[in-house]
Formats: C-alpha cells, structure tokens, sequence
C-alpha cells in the first residue's frame, strides 16, 4: 500500500511502502529527560507539527522509545488519533536500547527484550502495526547480530510489523545480516558534515535494493542556516547539544563555509538553506530519503522544500564539496558533481 501525497516518492527497498523524500523526526518531541534530551518541549506544539507535516504531503514519521524515555512514541500516538485512518502516515520505530528506574540506557538485543519492547510501542503508539521496526544500534549484552535480527524477522511475520531494518550498522553487520535475510532499510547518519555512510554503507545498500533512509540531515541544525555561537549559548541548560564536540567553536567554524554554499544556492532556487542542506543529501545515489527534525510547524516550513527539490544538480553539488574541501569540514568522502541521481 502507498500513502497517497502530493510530494514525490520513492520505493523503501522491497518493503512494498513508498515514501516522501523526507520524513518528520521526533527526538526533539521527547522534551526534556536525564537522556539525549532537546530542552523544553510543548506537546500541543508538537501534535500540530506532525499534523503540519502530514497535512503537507509528509508521509512518514521517525520515532524511538529512547527519546523522551517513550515521551515521543505517546505524542505521536496522540497525534495519529488525530487524523482519520485513511490520513495516517508510515510510523517508524525503533528497538534496542533500554533504560532502567534511573534512566541508564544499555544495547540490548535479546528476543525477550525486543519483543517487550515492541508490545510498549505499539501500546504507546496506539497502532495494531509498527511499518518499519528498526534495530536503533547494535546490541552491547553479548547477543549476535544474527541473533536479534532473526527476532526482528519473527516480529513481522506475527504482524507486529511490516517491514524490518538496520539502524546505525556499518556494512560488516549488515553482511551479517543479510546472510539472515536482506534488510527493507538501513538508517545511517549522513550529512554535509558526516559523509562515512556514502563510502561503504549507502553503496552496499544500493548494490542490494536496500532502501536508505538517512538520520541527522542538517547536523542536529547545525546546518540549518539558523545556528551559530549565539545559538549555542541560548540552548536550554539540558539540551544535549550543549556538551556535544559537533559544536565546538571550531566545528561552528567550519560548518559556517558549508552553511554559505547552502544559502547562496538557496537563493538561487528560491529556498531556504535548510531545504538546500536535506536536498543535498537526497542527491546521493541510494538515499531514499532523510528524516528531518522539527519542534513547530515553522521549523517544518523551512526544510519542506526539499521534499519537491528531489535532488541537487552536479554543478550545487560540485559547488557544495568545493565548500567542504576549502573549510576541511566533516568526515568522508566529498560526493562531488554526480553523474547519476536517484529519483531524477
């Protein structure tokens, strides 16, 4: 079944859902915690972001128990009972990391533990289907790769959900993996800044059909053309961001070059830079799409475009890594002009 959207789409690998070029984030929607937390965070106000989305073409959310420690999966159920059946979109999850009564998360990957961990979601979620349950990262307890993906594949043949994937494995694990059954998706991190996913991972992936659907597009905003060292300084006294080495004074520095090549072709297209800043992402071969963050319906508005963008052309994209070679920015490999893009 595909959503019907207004947005372009493309297939997730060979789990039979098409997606919008970007999907909504949540982590930000688990408000504050002793965890990973973004700060202060209205729920009313992230209700109506994900109906924004929605209303908008957006066909998919991304969520996690660990944001908010299961805040996030309740808001998004909240959310979902706000539209009709025939309105909702895809809702992604995750499993893997569990906290205790003092909120210290460990990788876990048992069968018990990752099928009580899917009964919570679908409970907070408030769905009979999770449509893309993913291992978030691998397990740390001593169970094998093999191991818990063959839970994950036990949990969509029950039906708790659709399809399954790999969240944040590098290819040696998914080889693994795949040996199993291939995976409907991989999720790795890939941005301006932190390219290692387009050396090995996406092509891996898109050798094998695998779809990709890629995390931390603008670099935790970073990217966004809305973030600098007075920003920094206004963050909530919790929010993760604060102790992160990403920003740095340096890091900040050089992410300034990247963000000025973003901006520049923002204005020629017409877009905001944090459109140009997901756009350039889904113009990597084998990205399927990119989950994009946002706390308020504006925050939406500004990277929205990307979703129409599709893709950059190779002389944006030959622009941006001649950015990116000048500030010594990120990790990884420039993605320079592209011959052959995706979705064009």
């Amino acid at each position: 079944m595909s959503l019907p959207t207004p947005l372009p789409t493309l297939p997730l690998g060979h789990s039979g859902m098409a997606l919008s070029r970007t999907g909504l984030g949540t982590w930000a929607m688990g408000g504050q915690g002793p965890r990973m937390s973004w700060g202060p965070q209205n729920d009313e106000e992230s209700i109506r972001t994900v109906l924004h989305a929605v209303g908008n073409g957006i066909n998919w959310l991304d969520t996690a128990p660990v944001y908010g420690l299961g805040h996030a999966e309740e808001v998004v159920g909240r959310a979902l009972r706000r539209l009709p059946a025939s309105e909702r979109p895809y809702v992604f999850t995750k499993c893997g990391l569990r906290w205790d009564e003092n909120a210290q998360v460990t990788r876990r990957g048992t069968a018990d533990s990752l099928r009580h961990e899917a009964e919570q979601s679908l409970r907070r979620l408030g769905v009979e289907q999770i449509d893309l349950y993913q291992m978030h990262w691998p397990a740390q307890d001593g169970t094998a790769v093999e191991e818990y993906w063959e839970t994950l594949l036990e949990l969509r043949d029950a039906g708790l959900v659709r399809a399954v994937g790999l969240s944040n494995h590098g290819v040696a694990e998914l080889a693994r993996a795949a040996a199993v059954e291939t995976p409907a998706s991989v999720q790795p991190a890939l941005s301006a800044l932190v390219r290692d996913a387009a050396a090995e991972v996406i092509p891996w992936c898109r050798e094998r059909g695998v779809g990709v659907v890629v995390h931390s597009p603008m670099h935790q905003g970073l990217l966004s053309g809305a973030f600098d060292a007075r920003r920094l300084r206004t963050l909530a006294p919790d929010d993760w961001r604060r102790r992160s080495a990403a920003f740095s004074q340096a890091s900040l520095a050089a992410a300034g070059a990247v963000v000025s090549a973003f901006a520049s072709l923002g204005r020629e297209l017409g877009v905001p830079t944090a459109a140009v800043a997901v756009a350039w992402t889904l113009s990597v071969p084998g990205v399927t799409g990119a989950i994009v963050g946002a706390r308020t319906p504006g925050q939406l508005s500004e990277w929205l475009p990307a979703a129409r963008l599709r893709c950059l052309e190779p002389a944006a994209m030959a622009q941006v890594a001649s950015a990116i070679r000048e500030a010594g920015a990120g990790s990884g490999p420039l993605v320079p002009a592209l011959e052959e893009s995706v979705g064009r």
